[in-house]
């Protein structure tokens, strides 16, 4: 591996990374990861692989943000082709950092050379104890969210895992209401039909997902960047957020192109 590689990776703060288009990537271990889990392990462990086996020495200076990507992997959109396009988005939290809502779309938008996502749905971090996520806990996170539905970087924004009764908090409260709500089906074959009478009555679309509660472990996660740099000494990486999109051709409904943007900080020592 190069000694560049780790050179940059020991001296970054921040790492950002691009998993390109797994639509058309047929460099992962498994071919059909068994969840979304598996996949995103899968994907940071064969991104990281092959940045470290690309990356050049082009000059001394190290940058506090390593920016890990192939590419002639990217996903990035034609201004042709937009208007026929979705892009959709999904976010999941794994710390409760503000800015964090704002640097992932944006990160997306640049990736994607977007200047707005159609949809995006916030999976926040959960409550460790129990499973009660409160209105209070999702606030922060969703003033955020309206923030950049106001500023045209946003749609549409939808939420994951919320009961009729939060879904009722939130939908009164919020000044932009959610369009979604995403439902585990793992959590329950049939819709709650309490949840499905609101869904309806005020207009939000009820989506089914296959997402863990939590994504991705932060050990799994440490794991897959040890495989990917084929190093244990690369430091102690926290992951802040990640963030799948999935690009759709709006008349025939098929996914263009999909892939995980992934944001991790180093715990200072």
């Amino acid at each position: 591996l190069s000694t560049h590689a780790k050179m940059l990776f020991s001296h970054a703060k921040t790492l950002r990374l691009h998993t390109g288009n797994l639509v058309s990537r047929s460099r992962l271990k498994k071919k059909c990861p068994s969840s979304p889990s598996e996949e995103l392990q899968d994907c940071i462990q064969a991104t990281l692989s092959d940045w470290f086996s690309a990356v050049k020495p082009q000059s001394k200076d190290f940058p506090d943000t390593l920016d890990c990507s192939i590419p002639q992997e990217t996903d990035a959109i034609t201004p042709e082709e937009r208007e026929e396009l979705k892009v959709s988005v999904k976010l999941f939290l794994c710390e409760p950092v503000q800015s964090s809502i704002s640097d992932a779309v944006q990160m997306a938008c640049q990736t994607l050379a977007v200047s707005q996502l159609d949809s995006v749905i916030i999976a926040p971090p959960g409550p460790l104890e129990g499973n009660g996520q409160t209105l209070a806990h999702l606030q922060p996170a969703w003033e955020e969210l309206e923030a950049l539905v106001r500023s045209q970087q946003i749609a549409a924004i939808g939420t994951s895992d919320l009961d009729k009764d939060l879904l009722e908090q939130l939908y009164n409260w919020a000044q932009v209401k959610p369009s979604s709500n995403q439902v585990n089906l793992a959590s329950c074959c049939v819709m709650p039909p309490d949840l499905t009478a609101f869904a309806k009555e005020f207009d939000i679309q009820l989506l089914t997902h296959n997402d863990s509660k939590e994504l991705i472990s932060a050990a799994t996660f440490r794991e897959a960047v040890r495989e990917g740099t084929q190093d244990a000494d690369i430091g102690d990486w926290r992951l802040e957020w990640v963030l799948r999109y999935s690009i759709i051709v709006k008349s025939r409904g098929i996914i263009k192109a999909k892939g995980y943007l992934v944001s991790a900080s180093k715990a200072s020592p």
